[in-house]
């Protein structure tokens, strides 16, 4: 298990992390999303004791992670995939790690195949692709079998097997008991990933909350509804209280009616429907509307934020 508690980190007088608070537990995948700027790769950081907090705890396992004996084995972690030296082979760094904690070889042997790369498990990594050196970055954080995973943007870089691949293992670890905390820019493999998410913005929690309930407390009501009687039905729609209003293609877009209710209206009046679909949300249109204020930049401002890589300061994460 996963837990921040009233976590801070201050750079200066730059807050990156403001008392954040929230637990990942066993058995789910949970998604770690927010803007750049928001704080995620930091929190990362003061789980794994690479920075200490101002204040608050990071606990990985109810232990602060430099407190575990054999951290391999309790926290498997991918933060900078290509933070290897280039002139080792794959095999060659994952058994000089494996070697610190007394993991045998075979298990080296067995995570290069369960990433994929024993065909170039003897080539040096400073050959590797991007690609590559993610599945070595996840063989890393696989190596002493541990029971929390803590991944940073583990799907960049990957073709469409490979993304396919990292969901099908994430998913897999976390049905195995295992806690699993994974950032992402990419809502869409977040939201067929995800079990849970945590949602951050400036340092501070916005959200944490199951990905339907996010989807649900943004959901956009709009009915797209296509008629040859188009006209008589935005009338009968006004009569109910609903708002219909021109959309694509001559079509409706009703707003303050479900498609149940707008289709029951339509029957008994007559009028014959051609279309009558639902608008949902995506995930990806609620977290933007969940991180509206929280953006180092806007497509609606005039250049970056006050507090933008360009001027914070240095070591402050995003």
């Amino acid at each position: 298990m996963i837990e921040a508690r009233g976590l801070t980190k201050r750079y200066g007088d730059k807050v990156a992390v403001d008392d954040l608070s929230f637990t990942v537990r066993p058995g789910s995948v949970t998604g770690f999303l927010g803007p750049n700027g928001a704080g995620k790769s930091t929190t990362m950081r003061l789980l794994l004791g690479l920075d200490r907090p101002s204040s608050g705890a990071a606990l990985v396992g109810g232990r602060r992670y430099r407190d575990h004996r054999a951290p391999l084995r309790e926290v498997g972690a991918l933060l900078e995939a290509r933070a290897v030296h280039p002139g080792r082979s794959a095999r060659a760094h994952l058994l000089a790690l494996a070697r610190t904690e007394g993991i045998p070889a075979r298990r080296v042997d067995e995570v290069l195949d369960l990433v994929g790369l024993t065909a170039v498990a003897r080539k040096r990594v400073g050959g590797f692709s991007l690609g590559m050196g993610q599945r070595l970055g996840m063989a890393t954080a696989l190596l002493g079998d541990p029971r929390t995973l803590l991944l940073d943007e583990p799907v960049n870089g990957l073709d469409p097997d490979g993304v396919l691949w990292i969901r099908t293992l994430l998913k897999g670890l976390a049905a195995e008991g295992r806690a699993v905390l994974v950032s992402s820019h990419l809502m869409s493999e977040m939201a067929m990933t995800a079990d849970h998410l945590v949602v951050v913005g400036r340092g501070r929690l916005l959200a944490d909350t199951s990905v339907s309930e996010l989807v649900a407390r943004t959901q956009d009501s709009a009915v797209t509804v296509r008629s040859p009687q188009a006209a008589r039905l935005a009338v009968l729609l006004g009569g109910v209280g609903a708002t219909a209003r021109p959309g694509e293609g001559g079509a409706l877009e009703v707003h303050g009616a479900p498609a149940a209710r707008i289709g029951e209206l339509a029957a008994r009046h007559g009028v014959v429907l051609h279309e009558l679909a639902e608008r949902r949300s995506s995930l990806e249109e609620a977290y933007m509307a969940l991180t509206r204020d929280s953006r180092e930049y806007r497509t609606d401002a005039p250049g970056p934020a006050a507090d933008s890589p360009a001027t914070a300061p240095a070591g402050a994460a995003r």
